[in-house]
């Protein structure tokens, strides 16, 4: 058998993230993300009722003294690549290493898990950057009973709105606990998702009238790009229900009956989203279709055209083709005006048959 010269060098696009886990024990912190070289930023936002302070740390170990504080904390992590500082700061807030594992793990499916003395919860977060692009980040957090640990790969995020509502002191957020904390950065990423289904049905609207109008053959390439996008959208979004869901039906200490009722909004917010991307996912399978459909009438139209010159021209040829034999004794040959004879016949026959074709509104 012929040996294969197949480069895998070249077939590969990117290094096997998978294995950087490869003989590893569970529960082992290890970064499975491409963004190494990413900001490594701890921010603190520790708040009350009638108090509010907000600080960028030097060293993880400045998150300690939140733990055990009465005020609430927000302690946001940017940046997953540092291993042993994550590593650090689970351990002193008593966190499995599975669920450390999962926080640092990208390829990890959207999920909640619920601890004694925490609730863990993974999400992918979605924006379009300045150029208009879908950037999916990889987001965990974790709730204690004062704090809200937030990790995320890089230092943008969709937050603002939460951090502007923390700096007012007449906004509910501050009355509450850190289970409504954990509840408005949830929705304020559930919410980001309305922005993005938004631009995904802009995309399908333009494709679909480029696809009825004119279908060129570079339109396909656009079409199957876009319904990859779907899929990787999809995949992300997907499981936001079923987690909102478990939220609103948990019974664990940390959640308040009052914070419920919020969970439970997110919840028919996760359930519309759910809805639409199904019904962009369809939208997006029935473009090809709608392609090829379009493509098949523009070709049959160019058949019909062809095929109605075709009909007009056989009789005339088959006319031409008989008085071109050149026999000796073919009596119209010696007509003085048998030339013109033929012509008209040829004439009559040609408006004969486009008026046929006009009639049976084959023209």
């Amino acid at each position: 058998m012929k040996k294969s010269k197949l480069n895998l060098k070249k077939v590969i696009p990117k290094p096997f993230k998978s294995l950087k886990k490869i003989g590893k024990a569970p529960g082992t912190v290890t970064y499975m993300g491409l963004r190494q070289d990413g900001v490594n930023k701890v921010s603190v936002t520790d708040y009350a009722d009638d108090f509010y302070e907000s600080e960028v740390l030097d060293k993880i170990e400045e998150a300690f003294k939140f733990r055990d504080t009465d005020t609430v904390s927000w302690i946001n992590v940017q940046g997953l690549s540092k291993e042993e500082e994550i590593e650090k700061l689970g351990k002193y807030y008593n966190i499995n290493p599975l669920v450390l594992e999962d926080l640092v793990n990208t390829n990890q499916r959207p999920k909640i898990d619920e601890y004694d003395d925490y609730v863990f919860c993974v999400l992918k977060m979605l924006y379009l950057d300045d150029s208009y692009k879908l950037v999916t980040e990889h987001v965990a957090l974790i709730l204690t009973e004062h704090a809200v640990l937030l990790f995320q790969e890089v230092e943008e995020d969709v937050f603002s709105g939460v951090r502007e509502r923390l700096a007012n002191k007449f906004g509910r957020i501050r009355t509450r606990g850190a289970d409504y904390l954990f509840f408005a950065l949830i929705d304020a990423i559930v919410d980001q998702y309305f922005v993005i289904l938004e631009d995904l049905a802009n995309q399908i609207e333009l494709l679909e009238e480029r696809v009825y109008n004119n279908p060129e053959p570079e339109i396909a390439n656009k079409i199957q790009s876009l319904r990859k996008e779907v899929m990787a959208i999809r995949k992300s979004i997907f499981p936001v229900r079923e987690i909102t869901n478990r939220l609103v039906k948990t019974e664990h200490r940390l959640f308040h009956p009052e914070t419920k009722l919020f969970l439970s909004d997110v919840h028919d917010h996760s359930i519309q989203i759910h809805e639409t991307l199904e019904m962009l996912r369809e939208m997006s399978m029935s473009l090809m279709e709608m392609y090829m459909s379009n493509m098949s009438n523009k070709m049959n139209e160019v058949m019909k055209v062809l095929t109605i010159m075709a009909s007009i021209f056989i009789p005339l040829t088959f006319i031409a083709g008989i008085y071109g034999m050149n026999f000796q004794h073919m009596p119209e040959l010696h007509s003085e005006y048998g030339y013109y004879i033929v012509l008209a016949i040829m004439f009559i026959i040609l408006v004969g048959m486009l008026i046929f074709f006009k009639r049976k509104k084959w023209l």
